[in-house]
């Protein structure tokens, strides 16, 4: 707690920016995640609050979208509009909170899953008439690149989703009392696909606010279609540094070294301290690097193979990520819930 004398103290912290670092200090995520379950109740409270105002302006500009299509644009189709759509994401995620709590977890990318699941029969008869209006060997070409880039992109996610690198970490033997201490080997995990499918969703937004903002004003920015060159260059380069960026929130490599410090850890062959933070840094400079590439070839290729084919495909890259992602994901928890019920009843 810092105590404060006089006001000539506060304007000087003022001016020196200490108060506003307090804050921020205050109000950071991740001190709110240690502080506990009361920590992590406020943080869910938050959350909660943000996604509800944050529908609410997506319901709003959903309504300035399709008052064309409205028989009365007042003040109370207004209303109705914004409510309804702002309810309805409260639903959801409540409904995905119930889901993590009393079924398998994930509960919001299961409603998700569910979501894209159910467009897949639609995208297969899609599939079906494009290849049927297109004849020829065209059509033939186009649907085996599209099998070929699907069945390619499936195996590369499932491949990539698990891989890690598994940095190796010794901790040194110490005397406590009579008993013997440490001494063990374990390893620290660091995921290629660590940001998992934000980077991709933060750089479709971007892109398409200005084509959003550009439709409200009857216009139409061709640089901005999903199908040009400068698109697909600037949403790779995006997914680029938005991997980046959530990776560096994500993992804190100070933090790692000075925990393996406290606890007497170490990685052979590295001091401790501000080299081991230095090492892991370049180690996660280098497989976020082959993370962001991957996320970048899974996002463009779709749009490539629509740009040179006959064909429109419904389900980009990040449906696929998020479909192979929450299946591999429920099937580890299903497996662990199973192998705690086999141990309970075999202890039973």
């Amino acid at each position: 707690m810092i105590y404060i004398k006089s006001a000539g103290e506060v304007a000087k912290m003022r001016r020196s920016g200490r108060i506003t670092a307090n804050i921020f200090e205050v109000l950071k995520p991740e001190r709110l995640a240690k502080e506990g379950e009361e920590g992590r109740k406020r943080l869910a409270s938050w959350t909660r609050y943000g996604t509800v105002i944050l529908a609410f302006i997506q319901a709003t500009g959903l309504y300035f979208a399709l008052r064309s299509g409205l028989t009365n644009s007042g003040v109370v189709p207004f209303i109705l509009v914004t409510f309804s759509f702002t309810a309805g994401t409260a639903f959801l995620m409540w409904l995905g909170e119930q889901i993590t709590e009393y079924g398998v977890g994930n509960g919001i990318s299961i409603i998700i899953f569910a979501g894209i699941v159910s467009r897949v029969p639609s995208s297969v008869i899609g599939l079906v008439n494009n290849f049927k209006a297109v004849q020829g060997a065209q059509g033939i070409i186009s649907l085996a690149a599209i099998v070929i880039v699907s069945a390619a992109s499936i195996l590369l996610v499932v491949f990539i989703n698990d891989a890690e690198r598994r940095i190796p970490v010794q901790y040194a033997k110490r005397m406590v009392g009579r008993k013997m201490y440490g001494g063990q080997s374990t390893h620290i995990p660091i995921k290629v696909a660590m940001a998992g499918v934000i980077p991709i969703i933060f750089a479709m937004s971007i892109l398409s606010f200005p084509q959003t903002i550009a439709q409200f004003m009857g216009k139409n920015i061709q640089i901005f279609n999903t199908t040009s060159w400068w698109y697909i260059v600037l949403y790779f380069v995006l997914i680029i540094f938005f991997t980046y960026f959530y990776t560096a929130i994500q993992f804190n490599p100070i933090e790692v070294a000075n925990n393996m410090k406290k606890n007497g850890g170490f990685i052979p062959g590295i001091r401790p301290g501000k080299p081991t933070s230095d090492f892991i840094n370049r180690v996660l400079v280098k497989i976020t690097l082959a993370g962001a590439v991957f996320l970048g070839l899974i996002a463009v290729l779709p749009q490539i193979v629509v740009k040179y084919t006959a064909f429109h495909l419904t389900l980009g890259g990040s449906s696929l990520l998020i479909l192979v992602g929450v299946a591999l994901e429920t099937v580890k928890q299903i497996e662990s819930q199973m192998l705690m019920r086999h141990y309970k009843g075999f202890l039973d």
